[in-house]
């Protein structure tokens, strides 16, 4: 008798039901939506900003389907485009430069469903729209930038030691020092040679005219080349998120240029705009201060002067972050380019929580020197964004500072978390330009969906008719559990939250017509065995016994192509690679238990069976 136990007939149900579950969701389509986030990094998405927004909207009589808080900011659903356009004037008009304010799509997947964790797969440019961007770093800017710096360290190091020059200047890539005397030159090269060995140094001039030349060395060129890489797609990863974008692209292309695709993002102007905002971290000295006490003022006055509208030369009136007005130096100690971590860490004290800073050797080198002559004084950490300056925090320096310290007096540990984070945020490492630009209208991503989802219907159907023709019964035994098989890949697709491209739905066609290869060879083994004069009850057992090893090891060898396809493949092909991966999977499981299941409950309790529903079976003569 072929029969299941009972938990096998169980886990058949309970996997049917979760597929079914969470491949739901894909049916809902998604609706346009406004989404309204922090436009300074200083800023919280929080229920405040969430109830502002209601009562705009309210106010203005403009309808919307749902309003939430996550993440990334506060959504807002509309049923059609046009109030989605309209509820974007009235938020800008009503929240100002403070917010980004960006159209997006989002599911409209029921909350009871949402709640479970179901969720629609992403989708990707070529099927739900968007934008794509090919930006160019300008690799001699980064470079630049770099011996710009070293012109002031060099001045740093050579006053340190007291070493006589008479001038330092930079000439494209090349720092130049000026001395009077050799011995001062050479004194000069030692040190900056063990300091700074990235660089190589050359002598020229002679006289009273002698000067030291640096240039960064081949491999130095390359090192900050590939920082300024890293860092600036670190940075566009950062600022992404305040799109609310599912699944971006972010990716290198090439040796100077990066890839970006927002899939779903309408608003192309305010894409552009995110990706190019300029923003900074700087660390000065506090040269007077408003309301604290507990650091000493070098003229307490001067705040109140500064509130007055005079400023000494060299200083700026600042305010922190609870609108303590602080008068803060121009000259930066260490920027947000020498931070190389900023980690949140329970206060050593016992209560509180503070900051754990670790800096490369050109900013310790300048905190040593600013921080010896500070103790007591306070240091401004100041986040410049969009060309306004907000003071994070200005600890006191209770010590002299090096590469490690800690930033104390936050409440909890999640203040010192958010401010980590400020910290970390740092600027684009080298300025990039837009050299490429492609929008995909959401009606031709739709054109692609339907294209797709058509080709997949019209194989299944094809293949469906031609399996219950040729093997009748069994025939639609194959048909269910490979409509099972697509049920559960889509739900395994939307579990993993995986992205969909038009590759994607190649490949859920391609497992389709994989998967029902099984069945053939299940079915042609079971009529095998009938023609061998075995009854139906034992042709169905050994049929699926037999046909197990040949469709594991055909199945094995797809697998083994498929994975390697992910682990050298890109972008799409990777893709592509994921759900044929899954299909196998899916299709072995659906193929062997659960057709074998099904033919179990018609079959498994007759006690005879004349004749099984399988085709012609034609004998040999």
């Amino acid at each position: 008798m072929n029969r299941y136990p009972s938990w096998k007939y169980i886990l058949i149900a309970a996997s049917v039901i979760i597929g079914l579950l969470y491949t739901i969701p894909n049916l809902f389509g998604e609706s346009p939506a406004v989404q309204i986030s922090p436009a300074r990094a200083s800023l919280k998405a929080d229920q405040a900003l969430l109830g502002k927004v209601e009562a705009a909207l309210q106010l203005a009589g403009i309808p919307f389907d749902g309003i939430y808080l996550d993440d990334s900011g506060v959504k807002v659903r509309f049923s059609n485009p046009e109030q989605q356009l309209k509820a974007k004037d009235r938020l800008i008009e009503n929240l100002g430069q403070d917010y980004t304010i960006a159209l997006n799509l989002l599911s409209q997947t029921p909350d009871w469903l949402l709640a479970i964790g179901a969720k629609p797969m992403y989708l990707g440019l070529d099927l739900r729209g968007g934008v794509h961007f090919l930006l160019q770093v300008d690799m001699q800017a980064a470079l630049t930038k770099s011996v710009e710096s070293t012109v002031g360290d060099f001045r740093t190091a050579l006053r340190t030691d007291k070493i006589n020059y008479t001038g330092v200047s930079r000439e494209n890539l090349e720092v130049q020092v000026s001395f009077e005397n050799e011995a001062e030159r050479e004194k000069a090269r030692r040190l900056l040679a063990t300091t700074y060995p990235d660089l190589t140094y050359t002598t020229t001039g002679s006289g009273t005219d002698l000067k030291l030349k640096a240039v960064p060395s081949e491999q130095a060129k390359k090192q900050i080349e590939e920082f300024a890489l890293k860092q600036n797609l670190l940075t566009l990863h950062n600022r992404i998120n305040e799109l609310g974008v599912a699944e971006p692209i972010v990716q290198q292309q090439g040796f100077d240029r990066i890839v970006v695709q927002l899939p779903g993002v309408q608003d192309t102007a305010k894409a552009k705009e995110i990706l190019g905002r300029t923003a900074a971290l700087e660390v000065r000295m506090v040269t007077a201060h408003g309301t604290r006490s507990d650091a000493r003022d070098f003229d307490p006055k001067k705040t109140e002067d500064a509130l007055k509208g005079i400023i000494p030369a060299g200083s700026e009136l600042l305010y922190s972050r609870i609108g303590e007005p602080l008068l803060v130096s121009k000259s930066v100690v260490f920027s947000g380019e020498n931070l190389v971590s900023a980690s949140p860490k329970p206060s050593q004290q016992g209560s509180g929580a503070e900051i754990a800073v670790s800096l490369d050797s050109k900013g310790a080198g300048s905190m040593k020197l600013t921080t010896r002559e500070g103790i007591n004084r306070r240091m401004a950490v100041i986040l410049v964004e969009k060309g306004k300056k907000e003071v994070l925090t200005a600890p006191t320096i209770q010590a002299e500072l090096s590469s490690q310290f800690v930033i104390t007096g936050m409440a909890n540990l999640q203040e010192a978390n958010d401010l980590a984070l400020l910290m970390r945020a740092g600027a684009l490492a080298a300025p990039m330009e837009i050299i490429e630009e492609r929008t995909v209208g959401p009606s031709m991503g739709e054109e692609n969906i339907k294209s797709g989802v058509n080709s997949t219907l019209w194989g299944f159907a094809a293949i469906a008719v031609m399996m219950m023709l040729y093997y009748m019964l069994f025939g639609v035994v194959s048909v269910t559990a490979l409509a099972i098989n697509l049920l559960l890949l889509v739900a395994l697709l939307s579990m993993l939250q995986a992205t969909l491209t038009l590759p994607g739905l190649a490949a859920i066609a391609l497992a389709l017509g994989m998967a029902i290869d099984a069945n053939v060879l299940i079915n042609e083994r079971i009529r095998e065995e009938l023609r061998d004069g075995n009854t139906p009850q034992a042709s169905i057992r050994i049929g699926y016994e037999k046909a197990f090893g040949t469709i594991m090891d055909s199945n094995i060898t797809t697998l083994i192509a498929g994975a390697a396809l992910f682990m050298f493949g890109t972008g799409p092909i990777k893709g592509f690679a994921v759900v044929h991966v899954l299909g196998i999977l899916t299709s072995m499981f659906s193929a062997v238990t659960i057709s074998r299941g099904i033919v179990n409950l018609i079959y498994g309790y007759r006690r005879k069976i004349d004749k099984l529903s399988i085709g012609q079976i034609f004998k040999a003569d």
